[in-house]
């Protein structure tokens, strides 16, 4: 068994907050063991609790769209959430929930050693810069390390406002020449603040 299959069964069992008494399934997240592009989004909907894969819904047809638009398959990228269960009727995840997931999400992080983290929509770009807005900062990558930190709006935002899907398919055409390019992206510093602090300043953040 891989180390990430491990991980899985760990997450699968987890009942370290409150999510655990009302999801079906866990969605631990799916993809390339060794992919060079790693996308985060923000909880697993209806159609993800009923299946436990990330992104199958109508969000997640749109990224794979996305996806193809540069000539990849979700098989070889690595797709997950920043939180592993659905809250009720789909509600935004609380800090506590968030918090209680960080660490599947960084041990993922670990195993697969992706060259981009693209983080889809407010939550998981406030994983890394919690002070920022999505709206100001979107397609525009930063580096850390040697990775690649890139944030893009959520594909459920081109569901819900049309005007925003030639912003989010441009994004993504963006991606190739980024990984081509990634060692003259300038550094920056993230903040990986636990959620509850962000919330604390009265920032309201959003799925887009």
């Amino acid at each position: 068994m891989s180390a990430l299959a491990e991980l899985y069964r760990e997450i699968e069992n987890c009942q370290d907050c409150g999510l655990a008494k009302c999801r079906i399934r866990v969605v631990p997240g799916e993809g390339a063991e060794n992919a060079e592009l790693f996308f985060i989004g923000e909880a697993p909907g209806w159609h993800e609790d009923q299946q436990g894969r990330p992104f199958v819904g109508p969000a997640g047809q749109f990224l794979e769209q996305l996806l193809a638009s540069i000539d990849l398959q979700r098989e070889q990228v690595y797709i997950a959430n920043v939180i592993k269960c659905r809250p009720p009727q789909n509600r935004d995840p609380l800090p506590v929930e968030i918090e209680a997931c960080r660490k599947w999400l960084d041990r993922q992080i670990e195993l697969i050693r992706p060259k981009m983290i693209i983080t889809l929509g407010r939550y998981s770009l406030a994983r890394y810069f919690p002070d920022d807005s999505i709206g100001k900062i979107h397609g525009k990558a930063r580096k850390i390390g040697d990775t690649i930190y890139y944030p893009m709006y959520h594909p459920a935002a081109a569901l819900h406002q049309g005007s925003l899907r030639r912003i989010i398919e441009a994004d993504m055409l963006k991606i190739p020449e980024l990984l081509a390019q990634g060692g003259k992206i300038a550094e920056a510093t993230a903040a990986l603040k636990p959620l509850n602090q962000v919330q604390g300043q009265g920032k309201q953040l959003s799925l887009f």
